[in-house]
């Protein structure tokens, strides 16, 4: 199985809110690689689920570039967008009762599940998809008798039923003791370094950040940061402009002045100056 990549240009996402445009997305620009396991950051309303809710083909979006492997997003209709998340693309929405259905067993939630993919595409049994998880021991098991960790790997269980070469998880680790949260992000690493699996995934938890090979930081629409293991980064935009690291930011009143100075090694470096005004 093949990781599909991510690719986004100058991607809008606008929607109405009591009669008033509103826009969720202002130019995103992201490039993630096939195979890439990468964590979503940033605070409530920042567009972290508008962004995954495009990838996944949920929404349209408003203008810019969104390319999902081969998919082309604005360009798709619904019966091609259908397609896509039938077999290429699986979601694990926000609290995992929504994405089970409870009065099957997990290995029937995997099976169904499957049902939606395209006649003649090989397909992973189900008991093979839940070993993957680590919930092989409980195929047969009551969804009511398990344990909100497991309720949890079923869930991603069932997004990638399909073995797609995208999973997009919405907060998989939220609302979890420290065990089952390590336990169902232990689970996702290892989907993605068994499968090649790309994997974009959403998380408010600082401990699970900092253990992700990257993590992108999204405040007010647009790109603010990006995390390479543990360390964050400035991002250069599309239009040239360079948003601050959130914690660099806090440090920096609005209007403060930055010289922008080059080393002849090609370093660069920032230094605030004092303002005339203020002197």
């Amino acid at each position: 199985m093949t990781g599909l990549a991510i690719k986004t240009s100058g991607l809008v996402h606008i929607y109405r809110s009591q009669g008033h445009d509103v826009a969720a997305l202002s130019g995103i620009g992201i490039s993630v690689r096939a195979g890439e396991l990468v964590g979503l950051l940033g605070p409530s309303g920042a567009g972290k689920s508008t962004l995954l809710q495009l990838c996944g083909g949920l929404l349209t979006p408003s203008a810019g570039r969104l390319q999902i492997g081969e998919h082309h997003i604005a360009s798709m209709t619904e019966a091609e967008l259908d397609r896509m998340r039938a077999g290429d693309v699986g979601i694990v929405l926000q609290g995992a009762g929504r994405n089970l259905i409870p009065y099957l067993t997990p290995e029937d939630n995997v099976r169904y599940a499957q049902r939606a993919a395209a006649r003649g595409r090989p397909l992973p049994g189900p008991r093979e998809v839940l070993e993957l998880v680590g919930l092989s021991n409980q195929a047969q098991t009551p969804l009511e008798r398990i344990t909100p960790g497991q309720i949890q790997l079923c869930a991603v269980a069932v997004g990638i039923a399909t073995f797609p070469g995208l999973l997009l998880a919405d907060e998989p680790t939220s609302q979890l003791d420290h065990r089952a949260r390590d336990e169902v992000l232990a689970a996702i690493s290892t989907v993605n370094q068994a499968t090649g699996m790309t994997v974009l995934l959403i998380t408010h938890d600082p401990e699970v950040a900092a253990v992700l090979p990257r993590t992108i930081t999204i405040k007010d629409g647009r790109i603010a940061s990006e995390g390479r293991s543990g360390e964050e980064f400035a991002v250069v935009a599309t239009d040239g402009s360079l948003p601050l690291p959130p914690h660099v930011a806090e440090l920096l009143p609005p209007g403060t002045l930055l010289r922008v100075t080059t080393t002849e090694d090609g370093e660069v470096r920032l230094t605030p100056v004092e303002r005339e005004d203020e002197a």
